[in-house]
């Protein structure tokens, strides 16, 4: 009980921040898009560290994910009304990057490919995500969109979980993740559709932009992309002989263990809403 208690509870902390950011201000919003990969991100190199080493390329690391973010939401602010080239955004970034190859150089780290690798795959697995948020948030969707998306994430969890406890019988990706079925699979995929067509109806004006099938076509990308993503965490967790990402989030485990679906359908919802810019959907 005393378990399931700091798990709502710590459970709806994290929803409140979410729908606090997106329907407050775009500076709550940014603040929200750099906190969570720097959580995200301290985790996923502690997972990695298993040699104690790279306390400075993980300063580093940090500092470039938060140039990325800053990159992506000051074009996305301005690039209506600033007469700079958009990539003029992306120079703090790409000087993150030649300088975490050359400080590599002088680092006397045991394993100085396997530190640049896990940095690299931290920028792409954890930052870029948030920095992609940004560029939905700016152009591609809108705040309500964004909050819709989380919403079919949460709802999809909540799905699969109840319905694969409940009737869950074959295996969906025994290698990896023995847990998950095929049932809870659709189970989460009927609690999306269900939310697409309860948002698309209840708040008609706020999602005006977007047709009733592009609002399920959306939610089929969020419950493949949700699912993929929580697998890959899986695997990166079983790889590394861990059962939690960290203890940051009570009664969850750690902020990967949060985030790991939106890792993937960030990406994934950007790459639907421009497919669907270009068919005029």
């Amino acid at each position: 009980m005393k378990n399931l208690l700091l798990r709502a509870g710590s459970g709806a902390i994290y929803v409140a921040l979410i729908v606090f950011s997106l329907i407050g201000s775009k500076w709550i919003f940014l603040g929200l898009c750099l906190l969570l990969p720097t959580l995200g991100l301290i985790e996923f190199y502690k997972l990695s560290n298993t040699s104690g080493e790279r306390k400075l390329t993980l300063s580093i690391d940090i500092i470039g994910t938060i140039l990325m973010i800053l990159g992506f939401f000051a074009a996305g602010d301005h690039c209506s009304t600033c007469s700079l080239p958009t990539i003029v955004f992306a120079i703090p970034y790409l000087l993150y990057l030649l300088t975490r190859f050359v400080v590599q150089l002088y680092s006397r780290e045991v394993s100085p490919l396997n530190n640049l690798a896990f940095s690299l795959m931290g920028q792409i697995y954890v930052a870029l995500p948030f920095g992609i948020m940004n560029m939905l948030y700016f152009h591609y969707a809108t705040p309500m969109l964004l909050l819709a998306m989380f919403i079919m994430i949460w709802l999809n969890d909540t799905g699969a979980f109840l319905v694969g406890c409940s009737i869950g019988r074959h295996r969906l990706f025994p290698r990896i993740s023995p847990k998950k079925s095929w049932e809870g699979f659709f189970g989460g995929l009927a609690f999306t559709i269900g939310a697409a067509f309860v948002l698309k109806y209840t708040l008609p004006t706020h999602y005006s932009s977007i047709s009733l099938i592009g609002m399920v076509g959306l939610a089929i990308v969020v419950t493949a992309f949700s699912t993929w993503g929580d697998l890959v965490e899986s695997l990166i967790k079983r790889t590394l002989d861990v059962k939690d990402s960290g203890k940051m989030m009570p009664g969850h485990g750690g902020m990967l263990d949060r985030i790991d679906s939106l890792l993937l359908v960030a990406p994934a919802m950007l790459c639907y809403m421009l497919i669907m810019g270009l068919f005029g959907c």
